[in-house]
C-alpha cells in the first residue's frame, strides 16, 4: 500500500497551516525559480503529478493551457484543490503516481512539485513520463535535494543553546528508504544521489536543460530572518528536461 499521511486528519491539519498551503505559490520558497523554468503553457496539454492543493495546475490554466490532468494520492488534497483551485480545464484524479496510466504521447508538459522523493523507483517513472510526452515535450519537477535527504533525519545538529551548528550529511551514496520527521510525524522518503536523478533522465530519453539548486528570494530573506539558514545547505533541487 502507498504511504499516505495526508489523509490523516491531524497531519493534514498541520500541513494546511504551512506557508505554502496558506499562501499558495508565493508561499513556496522555490517558486520564483520553478516558475522561471516552466515552458510556455499556451495551448498545451499538461500532466501534474502529485498536484496537492492544485496551485500549479491552476497556474498552468491561467497561462493558457488547454487542459490539465492533476493527480494525487490524497482525498484530502484533492478536496481542497477542487475547493480553491477548480477549473473546467482541470481534471483532478485520485491516483498514486505509480498507478497512473501514462498514455502514449498524450501530454506536451509534465510537471511535479516535491513528490518524487516519496517514490521507490524514479527510473521507472521517468520511462513512463517519457512515453507519455510528445516529442519535444517538457518535463519539469522539483524534489528535496539529495544533501537534504541523505542523512535521513532531516534536521540540523544543535549546540547546547539550541543554535543550528551544521547540517549532517551521511550515507550519501547509500540510496534507498529514509524515515524523516515531517510535521511531527515519521514519513518514509527515498534518497537518491544527484547522479541517479540526472542519469535517470538521460537513460529514459531526456535531454537535461537545467539543474538548479534554488535559494530564497531577496524578499523572503528580508521578511523572514530564519530564512537565512536556507543559504547554509540546499533544500530543493529543480530539473528541467526535454524529450528527445
Amino acid at each position: 500500500m502507498r504511504e499516505n499521511k495526508y489523509d490523516d486528519g491531524d497531519f493534514f491539519k498541520q500541513y494546511s497551516l504551512m506557508n505554502r498551503s496558506v499562501n499558495g505559490l508565493e508561499g513556496a520558497g522555490e517558486w520564483h525559480i520553478l516558475r522561471s523554468l516552466f515552458p510556455d503553457f499556451e495551448k498545451k496539454n499538461v500532466l501534474d503529478l502529485g498536484c496537492g492543493f492544485g496551485w500549479h495546475a491552476k497556474y498552468a490554466v491561467e497561462q493558457g493551457a488547454n487542459s490539465v490532468v492533476a493527480i494525487d494520492l490524497s482525498e484530502n488534497m484533492l478536496k481542497k484543490a477542487i475547493e480553491i483551485n477548480s477549473s473546467p480545464k482541470i481534471d483532478y484524479q485520485l491516483c498514486a503516481i505509480e498507478d497512473f496510466d501514462f498514455e502514449h504521447e498524450t501530454y506536451d508538459i509534465v510537471i511535479s512539485s516535491l513528490s518524487f522523493h516519496y517514490l521507490a523507483s524514479f527510473d521507472e517513472i521517468c520511462r513512463q513520463i517519457n512515453n507519455s510526452l510528445v516529442k519535444g515535450g517538457f518535463f519539469v519537477f522539483s524534489i528535496e535535494h539529495p544533501i537534504f535527504t541523505a542523512q535521513g533525519k532531516q534536521d540540523w545538529s544543535y549546540d547546547e543553546q539550541g543554535q543550528a551548528l551544521n547540517w549532517p550529511v551521511d550515507n550519501y551514496f547509500i540510496e534507498g528508504e529514509r524515515k524523516a520527521s515531517f510535521l511531527g510525524t515519521d514519513v518514509v522518503k527515498y534518497h537518491r544521489t544527484l547522479t541517479s536523478y540526472s542519469m535517470g533522465l538521460i537513460n529514459s530519453g531526456f535531454e537535461i536543460k537545467a539543474i538548479v539548486e534554488p535559494t530564497p528570494s531577496e524578499l523572503s530573506l528580508s521578511e523572514i530572518p530564519e530564512m537565512k539558514n536556507e543559504l547554509r545547505r540546499p533544500m530543493f533541487l529543480i530539473l528541467s528536461a526535454v524529450k528527445k
